[in-house]
């Protein structure tokens, strides 16, 4: 069986390896929420995850209170390549980049992939903040350390309309999608959607699929 705890739950069930997330990008988060600080303390393997984004004072403190909190946790450090799915180019378009909802809401991010596959290929990146509405726009209001990008809060079906306005209220050329969502399989769009992806990439310390494999290997206790 495999637990995905998703936002910071705690197995309900004893695993038999522990794999948790440390976010370079979200420096103290991993000492200051609860249960995040917890499932540190249990962990076996402990992931610190997009280290080419963040400062070296950063990694340095992260790394540091790993060592304090749990220090016999196997340290693993790797990055997100950021990919952008797409046929339709979205150099010198306009475009509006949509988020994740959560994580720049609870989350504390100000923006996500998105943001940065948009900046690579050489987007002109609109501000929602300009044509937002209803509860998209009082999101804005209530986190305002959110940058020019979009939440992606669709969680009924007025919000859903909400978000389709905002969207079309911008005038884009092209919307990059960067939310676990297929916002072009729920919304009405009328131009095209750039879809984002990012993949795994470990950088140091033990493989972690050989540690997952040992684990599985026949004859193990």
């Amino acid at each position: 069986m495999l637990w995905d705890g998703g936002n910071n739950d705690y197995p309900f069930l004893r695993p038999d390896i522990s794999i948790v997330v440390l976010d370079a990008l979200r420096l103290g988060h991993e000492t200051s929420y609860y249960p995040g600080e917890a499932n540190l303390r249990a962990a076996d393997v402990l992931v610190l995850n997009k280290i080419s984004g963040a400062n070296p004072e950063a990694l340095e403190l992260i790394r540091s209170n790993v060592a304090e909190l749990n220090p016999g946790a196997v340290l693993v450090e790797a990055d997100l390549a950021v990919v952008l799915e797409s046929a339709v180019s979205i150099a010198g378009k306009r475009v509006v980049v949509v988020e994740d909802g959560p994580t720049l809401t609870h989350g504390g991010m100000a923006y996500g992939a998105g943001m940065v596959a948009a900046r690579r290929a050489g987007a002109v990146i609109l501000d929602p903040r300009d044509f937002a509405i209803g509860s998209i726009a009082a999101v804005y209001r209530a986190y305002r350390r959110i940058g020019a990008v979009l939440p992606a809060l669709g969680y009924s079906a007025s919000q859903q309309a909400e978000l389709e306005e905002t969207l079309r209220r911008s005038n884009a050329e092209v919307i990059v999608d960067a939310s676990p969502a297929r916002l072009d399989h729920i919304l009405h769009l009328n131009v095209p959607v750039a879809r984002v992806s990012y993949t795994f990439e470990q950088k140091s310390g033990p493989s972690l699929c050989g540690i997952v494999d040992d684990l599985l290997s026949p004859g193990r206790p």
